[in-house]
């Protein structure tokens, strides 16, 4: 079982390990109390981030070193370096007991830079990118090429200067649609539009031309004007 503390823990656990002499393990038959440079298996994490490693009956007591990135899970083999048996740092994960998962990890803020190159992350079946509080990307343009897209977002507000979409069907399912635009033009050979309850439409103008019929029917019609009201054509068939 893997356990992790607070960073407190961490530099109290520390402390500890650096200064009792209890928690450390004796210097092996042979160091003296020297360096020590070793590979051994991980059996268990402590609390404080210590790791147990088991060097050929050894018991040695560690800290992760900063270097290590790749976080050790019990079974690894490592290397564990250091001046003396009471200072000792996993250096390097030499082999993973499964090598199938791998976790890059950091206590702190973690940035991967390229002075003068590109940064590319890949992956052979999938890319996943989780920030529990803000996920945020600035650049200068953005390209995005998928062949098929889902998005679920709560509430979304667009600001931009410029948006075109080309598509070959598009559909709009929604509660309440408003549209707030200074000119708004639409083309197209036929256009459908039906409506259960009230159509309403306020103007200051209001042009219908049809090039070949223009019908109007109602159970009851009402053409009513406040001046004038003006019926011109060839016929004029009424009843």
């Amino acid at each position: 079982m893997t356990i992790r503390n607070t960073a407190s823990d961490a530099t109290s656990a520390r402390g500890d390990i650096r200064s009792s002499s209890a928690a450390a393990p004796r210097p092996a038959p042979g160091t003296g109390g020297g360096v020590v440079n070793a590979l051994g298996t991980v059996t268990a994490i402590l609390p404080g981030g210590i790791h147990s490693v088991d060097s050929d009956g050894r018991v040695l007591r560690c800290l992760r070193a900063a270097s290590c990135l790749l976080r050790p899970e019990i079974g690894d083999t490592v290397l564990v370096t250091g001046p003396d048996a009471q200072r000792l740092y996993l250096t390097a994960v030499a082999e993973q007991a499964d090598a199938g998962a791998a976790h890059i990890e950091v206590a702190g803020d973690l940035t991967l830079a390229s002075q003068r190159g590109a940064v590319r992350l890949q992956g052979a079946t999938e890319l996943q990118l989780s920030g529990p509080q803000a996920l945020r990307m600035d650049t200068a343009q953005l390209h995005l090429n998928a062949q098929a897209a889902e998005c679920q977002v709560g509430h979304m507000s667009y600001q931009g200067v410029e948006a075109r979409a080309t598509v070959l069907n598009m559909r709009i399912v929604g509660r309440v649609y408003e549209a707030v635009v200074d000119r708004l033009v639409q083309l197209s050979k036929s256009a459908f539009r039906m409506t259960e309850g009230v159509d309403q439409v306020h103007a200051g103008q209001i042009d219908y031309k049809a090039s070949e019929m223009a019908r109007v029917h109602g159970r009851n019609t009402v053409v009513t004007a406040q001046d004038l009201i003006k019926a011109d054509a060839k016929q004029i068939h009424m009843g």
